[in-house]
């Protein structure tokens, strides 16, 4: 049975995660993107908060420099935009359970009542969200949480997309949307109960452990975005961290090597968590012998 880290919720989850303007605008020695080098050839691969409100812009500037001179991006996935009829209708199918089965199934009727009253407070009940699998229905509720404390807007990622589709850079992805929705549809299973009541718990902590992540993010601390993001995930579950963060970054790891062999500039845009630690895309590229520097 897997252990599900709530921590993990309100700091990475791909579809929901948020974070507030507490660290200001101050630029600091270094920031969350590096140089890879081979000889004279140079991927940069930066990590991103996937929502961020507009307070926190400008992002710090050497990410936007790096655009700059960038002739593709390479992101996570394409997630399909709120005009995409048929990419949400996909995605809303994939984290639904099937088989006239409910979140009712799969958690305590004392976790439904408290799920049904922290709703009340966004005039909704759990029966409106029971038909969603507990990855999604977390989700939901941090995305909610961070909604009611002013926190959600715009994340580094959507930010760069919009702006390669506004200047006619070419967007890349690292993986299919039918890849993270299995990925999402599947945390929690064996624990739907512990995940959506700590999720609850949680929820109340979530402003200072935002705050934490996002100022660490900033400064390219990445001893504090290990510890914030990565190791507590990696402690309470070892299986869902390899599924989550040790397959993919090996999965990614050839995708960027192959970026060396052509003749664009490409800047890799993924999650800081997967940037950070002994398991981290950085640390792959550095055992395979490529030149790393933060920037």
């Amino acid at each position: 049975m897997k252990r599900i880290p709530l921590r993990k919720w309100a700091m990475a989850a791909s579809f929901a995660i948020s974070a507030t303007a507490f660290a200001g605008n101050v630029e600091h020695d270094q920031t969350s993107v590096w140089k890879v080098s081979k000889g004279d050839v140079a991927v940069y691969v930066g990590g991103t908060i996937h929502i961020l409100p507009i307070s926190e812009f400008p992002l710090p500037a050497t990410f936007t420099e790096t655009y700059e001179k960038s002739d593709t991006l390479v992101f996570e996935v394409k997630m399909p935009a709120p005009t995409d009829i048929e990419g949400q209708q996909k995605m809303m199918a994939g984290l639904a359970y099937k088989d006239g089965k409910s979140l009712k199934d799969d958690v305590s009727e004392e976790t439904y009542q408290a799920l049904n009253v922290y709703l009340a407070n966004f005039g909704a009940t759990a029966d409106q969200l029971a038909q969603f699998k507990p990855g999604m229905v977390a989700s939901m509720l941090v995305a909610m949480e961070a909604q009611r404390s002013q926190l959600a807007g715009q994340g580094v990622d959507a930010y760069f997309m919009q702006l390669a589709a506004r200047d006619g850079k070419a967007s890349e992805y690292l993986e299919s949307l039918d890849f993270q929705i299995s990925m999402l549809a599947n945390m929690g299973a064996g624990e739907e109960d512990r995940l959506i009541s700590e999720t609850l718990e949680t929820l109340p902590e979530l402003k200072d452990m935002l705050k934490s992540t996002i100022k660490a993010w900033r400064e390219g601390n990445t001893q504090k975005i290990d510890e914030l993001v990565v190791d507590t995930f990696k402690r309470e579950s070892p299986a869902s961290y390899d599924d989550v963060f040790t397959k993919r970054n090996q999965n990614w790891l050839p995708q960027i090597e192959a970026m060396f062999g052509d003749d664009d500039q490409e800047f890799v845009l993924v999650g800081a968590g997967h940037l950070v630690g002994d398991d981290s895309v950085i640390a792959l590229l550095k055992a395979k012998g490529y030149k790393v520097e933060q920037m």
